[in-house]
C-alpha cells in the first residue's frame, strides 16, 4: 500500500497541476513502468514453498517409519526427526560435506535420475558398532571405512530404502534401488554443480550418539511428478484411498474388540466393626429397590440401564434403556 498524502501535500499537487509544473502523462508513464526483479541464474527457485512442504510431509512420515525400523533392527533406542527441508544448488550441498562420508547413490525408479542418501561417519560407525554387538559408543577421529564395514552399512541402507516406499505411495509407486556407495564426494557427481536440489536433513539419535542423515533430491529427477508434489494433492489422494473395503475391514476389527461390561447391583455403607464381624449368610440391605433398574457400565462409561434375571441357568441382565448424555 502506498503512502497516504497529507492535506498540504494534496494541495501542493493540485497547485502544480494547475500551473503546468506537473504533467498528468508523466505521472501515468511513471506508474506504468514495470518493476524489475533480480533473478539469480546460479540459484533458480525451481522448488516452490508448497513443493518443499509436501516433501517435508513425506519425509516426516518416513522418519517415523525409519525410527521404528532402526529401534527393532539395532535393538536400541533410536529417534529420527526432520530438521529442515531447503532448496539449494548441488555444489553447495557437496561443498558442505567433509571426507570420509557415506554417500549412497540411489536410483529413484521408476523416475529417471538418482538421489543421494548421505550419512555422517559418526552415525555410520555407530550403526556398525551396534550390529557387531557394541553399545552405541561414539567413535572419535576420522578414518576410511573397511570393506566389511561398507558391507554392513550397505545392508542397513537397503532396508532403510525399503521403508521409503510407503511414504511416497500417495505420489508414485517408488522403488528406490541402491546403485553404489562412495566415501569421497569427488566420485558422487550425479548432476552438474549448478543444478537445483531439495535437501532433506534428519537429526538421528542412537542412545547417546547424535548425527545427521541427508537426502538430496535433484529437481530434474522429480520434475515429471512435480505437479503432484503439493500438500493439496497429497492429502486429497490420501483421502481417496480410504475406500469401502478399508472401512469394512476397520469395522470388522473393531467389532471383534473385547470390552469389559459390569453392572452395579447396589451400594451400602457399613461400619468397620460390622465389616470385620461379617459371616457367611449375613444379609446387607442395598440402596437399590428390588424392582428398580441397575446401572450398566462399558469399561468406565455409564452406558445402559437394565434389570437382573436368569437365562439358561445363568445370572444375566436385560438392557432396558440406553443412557444419553443428558442422563449421565
Amino acid at each position: 500500500m502506498g503512502d497516504i498524502l497529507s492535506q498540504n501535500e494534496i494541495d501542493e499537487l493540485l497547485k502544480a497541476l494547475d500551473t503546468g509544473e506537473l504533467d498528468v502523462k508523466d505521472i501515468k508513464e511513471t506508474s506504468d513502468e514495470k518493476k524489475i526483479v533480480n533473478y539469480n541464474f546460479k540459484r533458480p527457485s525451481k522448488f516452490s514453498k508448497d513443493h518443499l512442504k509436501a516433501l517435508k510431509n513425506i519425509y516426516e512420515n518416513y522418519a517415523r517409519l525409519a525410527t521404528n525400523f532402526l529401534t527393532g533392527y539395532l535393538r536400541t533406542l533410536a529417534q529420527i526427526n526432520v530438521v529442515e527441508v531447503e532448496s539449494l544448488t548441488y555444489n553447495d550441498f557437496v561443498g558442505s560435506i567433509s571426507n570420509p562420508v557415506i554417500l549412497s547413490i540411489i536410483k529413484f525408479a521408476p523416475l529417471e535420475g538418482n538421489v543421494i542418501f548421505e550419512m555422517t561417519p559418526q552415525i555410520a560407525f555407530t550403526f556398525i558398532d551396534r550390529v557387531l554387538g557394541g553399545r552405541c559408543i561414539s567413535v572419535e577421529g576420522k578414518r576410511d571405512f573397511t570393506e566389511i564395514e561398507l558391507a554392513i552399512i550397505e545392508r542397513i541402507i537397503v532396508q532403510m530404502l525399503n521403508v521409503m516406499r510407503e511414504p511416497w505411495q500417495n505420489i508414485i509407486g517408488l522403488k528406490p534401488i541402491l546403485e553404489k556407495i562412495e566415501t569421497n564426494t569427488q566420485f558422487a557427481q550425479i548432476i552438474s554443480p549448478n543444478e537445483v536440489v531439495a535437501l532433506v536433513t534428519f537429526d538421528v539419535k542412537l542412545s547417546d550418539v547424535e548425527g545427521m542423515i541427508n537426502v538430496c533430491i535433484p529437481y530434474i529427477t522429480v520434475e515429471p511428478i512435480i505437479s503432484k508434489l503439493s500438500t493439496r494433492y497429497w492429502f486429497s489422494n490420501f483421502e481417496k484411498q480410504i475406500d469401502n473395503s478399508s472401512k469394512e475391514l476397520i469395522e470388522s476389527k473393531i467389532s471383534l474388540t473385547k470390552m469389559p461390561v459390569k453392572t452395579i447391583l447396589g451400594r451400602t455403607n457399613i461400619t468397620v466393626s460390622d465389616f470385620i464381624e461379617l459371616q457367611k449368610g449375613d444379609v446387607l440391605p442395598l440402596e437399590k429397590d428390588i424392582n428398580g433398574e441397575l446401572d450398566i457400565f462399558v469399561g468406565e462409561l455409564y452406558k445402559f440401564k437394565g434389570k437382573p434375571g436368569i437365562k439358561k441357568n445363568k445370572i444375566a441382565i436385560k438392557i432396558t434403556s440406553l443412557v444419553g448424555k443428558e442422563d449421565e
